[in-house]
């Protein structure tokens, strides 16, 4: 299937709703499970305050709402670098729809241009999150022992994106 057109908007008060119909077993089987409602209008809330990176919508065509799809700076092995997360809701899956959404996050990324570096840390056993990381153009740095949500070590591939190359 072919890729599909997305639009990154920027994050907003009216995507709390749209947050919320992420935070189901399903979507959060692989980053630890469902939150509580007060964690996700805290999980809302620096979304909108987030400084060090960009929180956007993933918007088709039509104007419905796919998911979400971030990049945000942290420091890792003691170099600063970005690492982006996404979500794209089942109704929405296999369509091409998150490897769209992050390869337009890479060129946002390209564009704050404070770090060369973008990783993505999905768990080993996150096939399609992995597999969106290969046709995005990551490179597989290998296995890492990563801590997400925090408190909780879960077992992930480290892909890396050279956003100078």
């Amino acid at each position: 299937m072919g890729e599909a057109t997305v639009r990154l908007v920027p994050w907003s008060a009216d995507d709390l709703s749209l947050l919320r119909r992420i935070n189901t077993p399903r979507m959060r089987e692989h980053v630890g499970g469902p939150e509580t409602d007060e964690e996700v209008v805290a999980r809302h809330q620096r979304y909108l305050a987030l400084e060090d990176g960009r929180m956007f919508r993933i918007e088709l065509a039509s104007g419905e709402a796919a998911g979400s799809v971030a990049f945000w700076s942290r420091l890792w092995h003691g170099e600063p670098v970005y690492e982006s997360g996404w979500n794209v809701l089942p109704e929405f899956q296999g369509r091409g729809v998150a490897t769209a959404a992050v390869r337009a996050v890479i060129a946002a990324a390209q564009g704050d241009a404070r770090h060369r570096w973008l990783h993505a840390f999905p768990s080993v056993a996150n096939a399609a999150s992995n597999a969106v990381c290969r046709k995005a153009g990551f490179a597989l740095m290998g296995e890492t022992d990563f801590e997400y949500p925090p408190g909780q070590f879960m077992r992930s591939n480290d892909w890396r994106y050279d956003l100078v190359r």
